[in-house]
């Protein structure tokens, strides 16, 4: 089953599932974060519930998308209360294309920290059940107001250097009242990161992440299937300047969905009730790794079949603005 949220026509939020070209909607549900927390509360898997109070109305839901009226998957409503994160090297395409970006074999042929990481991966990024294996690189994108909807523009600010895609599958989890967190399910996400920042040395990787992302526009509810593919696109003018294949779920990562949601919760701070999270997986392939240099009026298109409808956004661009702290 897969949801979406989205605004009618008259404004008002709606949540539909995906039923071919329509959107059946969810009778008394204006967002999937309550929706989840009823499931929570009543005991019962989200899909049941939303399958149950699924009523005869529907949608047109490529009108939908047209009018650009879809919303991320999931959010909050003090968008303060969503923490984006995600974790990197964790996919076997990814380390070859991060290495090329901002390391240099050390003096004497010694791994470069990426490699090391990467490594630290295969060997113990899919522990046995109930054991805890590697920890993976873990970065900081932002709260809710960082995540942008499907079909509309990533804003590159004007003191970046760069802009790309990273496109990933994205885990999104709500804190029940115990302080449990539970996975509302996966969603498609474009992490677009400043790569050039990143390359000028490392250690600016925290830099290169505080941006803009997109998530979306389909939540798929249940379990991740372990062989993930289909398209990733850079369009410039309406043709494909780049493209490559996505890969991802577990058979073609160096850790287990389980081990990367444990190195993240393991925090207290990230088990605060009623909090929602968007966690980011990894990438495997990435244009700038390519040598693509994308520039305002680019669309990234990340298309996958097993999340429905593609992600989209177009490459935008902030003004420059001068930020002063003023003293009291």
């Amino acid at each position: 089953m897969r949801l979406v949220q989205f605004k009618s026509a008259d404004g008002r939020r709606q949540v539909g599932m995906v039923d071919g070209a329509q959107l059946r909607i969810i009778d008394g549900a204006d967002s999937v974060y309550r929706l989840a927390l009823e499931a929570i509360a009543a005991g019962k898997p989200l899909g049941d519930l939303a399958a149950a109070r699924a009523g005869k109305t529907t949608a047109d839901y490529e009108a939908i998308i047209a009018a650009r009226h879809l919303l991320p998957p999931v959010d909050h409503p003090d968008p303060a209360h969503l923490f984006v994160t995600g974790t990197g090297l964790t996919h076997l395409g990814s380390a070859v294309a991060r290495d090329k970006m901002n390391a240099k074999l050390k003096a004497g042929g010694e791994l470069t920290d990426s490699m090391k990481i990467f490594r630290m991966g295969m060997e113990g990024g899919k522990p046995k059940p109930g054991t805890i294996g590697v920890q993976p690189e873990w970065f900081y994108k932002g709260d809710g107001s960082c995540v942008v909807a499907p079909e509309s523009p990533l804003p590159s600010p004007a003191f970046a250097l760069d802009g790309g895609e990273e496109a990933e599958i994205v885990g999104l989890y709500v804190v029940a009242p115990d302080g449990t967190p539970w996975r509302i399910g996966f969603t498609l996400g474009n992490e677009f990161s400043d790569h050039v920042t990143e390359r000028q040395n490392y250690l600016y990787l925290a830099h290169s992440k505080l941006r803009v992302c997109s998530l979306g526009p389909e939540l798929l509810l249940g379990e991740l299937p372990a062989d993930v593919r289909g398209t990733v696109r850079v369009r410039r003018d309406g043709q494909a300047l780049w493209q490559d294949e996505f890969l991802s779920g577990e058979a073609n990562m160096t850790h287990t969905v389980a081990n990367l949601e444990h190195h993240h919760f393991k925090y207290a701070m990230f088990r605060r009730p009623g909090d929602v999270h968007a966690h980011f997986f990894g990438a495997a392939v990435l244009s700038v790794a390519a040598g693509v240099t994308c520039k305002a009026g680019d669309v990234f298109e990340i298309d996958v079949p097993a999340f429905g409808r593609p992600l989209r956004n177009p490459f935008g661009a902030e003004p420059a603005r001068a930020v002063a702290v003023k003293s009291l």
